[in-house]
């Protein structure tokens, strides 16, 4: 055990597929490919680098110092020239071109939007799963009508499929939003020290159309299909905001969806999975808290938190740029990507194993079906031939006399027997008027409605990616 913090995100919390994009290896090769990319690009568009150097940068790409590196930073007090100057030593042959023209953000944005991209798509991946997880129990559970609450009051009867519906739809409009910030993300390209790229007209000699097409070589052998037209030094920080808000809407969601589990669990109605020697409590053995539900909103929460940076950030850049923004997003984006990542395998693992109880549910059904069928029992006994005024009044006064039992004394709720021996209301089929699918209206419908037109194309688009798999760590 270290005597030095850990990250919880990386240790506990998020997968080792998205710790190791936002890790230090995959950030610095990074690096290492797009010097490659732009001496390259250089050589194509006529530069002095040669064919030798860039194989040698190539054969060099992983196999990074670090120790080195840090020897080099530690003299520098710069990590970009520490990186180039570690490069060099092991290509003493490209050495000299490496980083010719560029400055620092060429490669510490370039690969931020890289990591950026590639993190929404495993982002975006995940949601999709999590949205086909919870579409499957919504689709089993269409018809389990319940108690609706509105401020979390007893309300109109809904099913828990179209609860798990509304549930559903905010992912939806989270997925939309990744998609649309992928599908806009570009490279920030080879801009120079100010945007101006000033540094890349002088090696060209003044050749306007070579620096425009080294911008778009470099940009398409990063990936990109093109660069953002205009930059400061560096890419306008609203695109780390603009990811970072994507971030933050699927974690509101999540909060939302896992406050109303906890809830759920509260009434006994439904759980989260608990595994066979969980412990719920270190004090009370028989207690089962919805840890992973509770957990998700602690992760929710944080990353909620991190769309407020992303947007100072944003707002505080004088002019081409400063730098308070470096050690601020050193953070900011590496953890709100962990943390959402985080969050969405535990609520994919939740997903996959709620735990029903439908006679709880039909309980507290049946505990307040009797207030809510009052106006159909009224109706009923108009259809008998009794006064409509007349009824409401006898059902107004029964109804109050049967919450006083319920609320003052703790007793079960009486309305119906009380109705039944009225003969104001003899005749009316009180088993017809008080069936459960007479209150929810066409909640199994839209359930079906919602599934095959707004969940079945995006399962046929993902279904590549769709996984079981839900790895808790701890």
């Amino acid at each position: 055990m270290s005597e030095l913090y850990d990250n919880p995100l990386i240790a506990r919390y998020a997968s080792d597929e998205m710790s190791r994009l936002w890790g230090p290896q995959r950030k610095f090769s990074t690096w290492r490919q797009l010097w490659i990319a732009l001496a390259e690009a250089e050589m194509e568009l006529g530069l002095g680098v040669t064919g030798e150097q860039i194989a040698e940068l190539k054969a060099h790409v992983d196999d990074i110092d670090f120790a080195n590196a840090a020897k080099h930073e530690k003299r520098l007090r710069h990590d970009v020239m520490a990186h180039v100057h570690a490069y060099g030593d092991v290509c003493p042959k490209a050495k000299a071109i490496i980083h010719l023209g560029a400055t620092s953000c060429y490669v510490t944005d370039n690969t931020d939007l890289l990591l950026i991209r590639e993190g929404l798509t495993l982002v975006r991946n995940r949601l999709a799963t999590v949205i086909d997880r919870l579409a499957t129990f919504a689709e089993e559970t269409r018809n389990l009508a319940c108690l609706g609450f509105t401020h979390f009051q007893p309300a109109q009867p809904t099913t828990l499929g179209k609860r798990t519906c509304l549930w559903i739809f905010d992912l939806v409009q989270d997925l939309e939003e990744v998609e649309f910030r992928i599908a806009g993300l570009k490279a920030r390209g080879v801009k120079g020290t100010t945007g101006t790229q000033a540094s890349f007209l002088e090696l060209f000699h003044g050749d306007h159309e070579k620096v425009r097409q080294l911008d778009e070589l470099v940009s398409r052998k990063m990936g990109f299909d093109a660069a953002y037209s205009v930059t400061g030094q560096t890419y306008s920080r609203k695109i780390d905001a603009q990811a970072i808000a994507s971030l933050s809407g699927i974690s509101q969601s999540a909060h939302k969806i896992a406050t109303d589990l906890r809830l759920l669990q509260h009434l006994k109605e439904v759980e989260e999975p608990f595994e066979a020697e969980q412990i719920g409590s270190s004090a009370m053995p028989y207690k089962r808290n919805p840890m992973r539900a509770e957990r998700i909103c602690g992760l929710a929460r944080f990353v909620m938190s991190l769309e407020q940076s992303a947007a100072s950030t944003l707002a505080t850049q004088w002019l081409e740029r400063t730098l308070d923004d470096s050690a601020n997003r050193r953070l900011t984006l590496p953890q709100a990507f962990l943390a959402t990542d985080a969050l969405l395998i535990l609520l994919q693992n939740v997903a996959s194993g709620f735990v029903v109880y439908p006679q709880v549910i039909a309980r507290h059904l049946r505990a307040e079906l009797p207030f809510m069928a009052s106006e159909n029992i009224m109706m009923a006994a108009v259809e008998k031939g009794g006064d409509r005024q007349a009824l409401h009044e006898r059902i107004r006064q029964h109804s109050q006399a049967a919450a006083l039992v319920v609320k003052q004394h703790g007793g079960e709720n009486d309305l119906l027997e009380r109705l039944k021996k009225d003969e104001a209301f003899a005749g009316v089929d009180f088993n017809e008027a008080l069936k459960a699918e007479k209150f929810v209206g066409r909640a199994p419908q839209q359930v079906d409605e919602f599934l095959k037109e707004t969940v079945e194309p995006i399962r046929r688009k993902y279904a590549d990616v769709l996984t079981h798999d839900a790895h808790v760590k701890v």
